[in-house]
């Protein structure tokens, strides 16, 4: 379920993109806009996607820490742990 909202998710992204480029493509063929400011401002949106990602990444491993302290999983870091003191 989580892949598919992923891929969904993506999918959206990408389609958002490919409209957001055609219109301004149209804007900047009718002379409403310039190639540089369509170039700023794809860029922009890009960066901010970026951004977007990042914090989505970030909100996403807590949430994940959050689920596996909640339920008791052993980390890698506690399994290395009970090794080192098993030698």
């Amino acid at each position: 379920m989580l892949q598919e909202l992923l891929y969904t998710g993506a999918g959206v992204a990408a389609i958002m993109k490919e409209k957001v480029e055609e219109e301004m493509k149209k804007l900047e063929e009718s002379g409403k806009l310039k190639k540089e400011d369509t170039k700023s401002f794809i860029e922009k949106i890009e960066q901010k996607g970026k951004e977007e990602e990042q914090k989505n990444k970030a909100k996403f491993k807590s949430m994940i820490k959050e689920i596996i302290d909640e339920l008791g999983i052993a980390t890698k870091e506690d399994i290395q742990n009970l090794k080192d003191e098993l030698k």
